[in-house]
């Protein structure tokens, strides 16, 4: 028979790795976005100054 530490140790084994894929996938994304965002704004910046 299975002891209830036993499961919450397997689910605590699987479930913390998956964080911290989850978390990393989560951090790229955010950082893309940020760039692109930064080049828009870079870009309109760049527009403005231009015109003047």
């Amino acid at each position: 028979m299975l002891n209830i530490g036993d499961v919450l140790f397997q689910l605590f084994a699987i479930l913390v790795p998956i964080f911290f894929i989850v978390l990393v996938v989560f951090f790229v994304r955010s950082s893309k976005k940020r760039k692109e965002q930064l080049d828009r704004i870079e870009e309109k910046v760049d527009r403005m100054s231009e015109q003047k």
